[in-house]
């Protein structure tokens, strides 16, 4: 799905807001997920805590228009792609939340479709990218050292 450039910045600022009540010189908080739950037929994101309190809403215009059946799936990389930014960015640095803890998509019943982004010092999560080719690689390992 493409979302504009407009959209982006919608979902960027609702996530700085969300976000920024953790920013403060207090001791850290423990929050283990920041929900992100999309809504079709309105276009709205809504952003929760654990306890479900509402952080932040925006409204995204081209969730509205979407007519395709995977919607949950289509969603997960604009989201993606906003959330990598804003870490890049180091818009995450100053949150004083307790780490790991994961930014998640979820659907009406807050059951988890997808994490988007894990915030953590020592764990990498890995995509089906980085994993291309791997069994080839271990194999050809695996005989090279049987082999010696």
């Amino acid at each position: 799905m493409k979302v504009s450039q407009q959209s982006q910045s919608c979902i960027e600022t609702a996530l700085q807001e969300a976000v920024a009540r953790y920013k403060c010189a207090c001791e850290q908080t423990i929050v283990t997920d920041i929900h992100l739950l999309p809504d079709q037929p309105s276009g709205q994101l809504t952003i929760y805590d654990d306890d479900d309190n509402e952080l932040a809403s925006t409204m995204v215009k081209e969730w509205v228009t979407y007519e395709d059946d995977d919607f949950a799936q289509s969603v997960q990389h604009p989201l993606r792609n906003v959330l990598r930014r804003m870490k890049d960015a180091g818009d995450f640095d100053k949150i004083t939340i307790l780490k790991p803890y994961s930014f998640v998509l979820v659907d009406d019943e807050k059951e988890t479709i997808a994490e988007l982004l894990l915030m953590d010092d020592d764990t990498l999560l890995v995509d089906k990218e980085l994993l291309k080719g791997l069994d080839k690689e271990l194999d050809d390992f695996l005989k090279e050292l049987l082999t010696k």
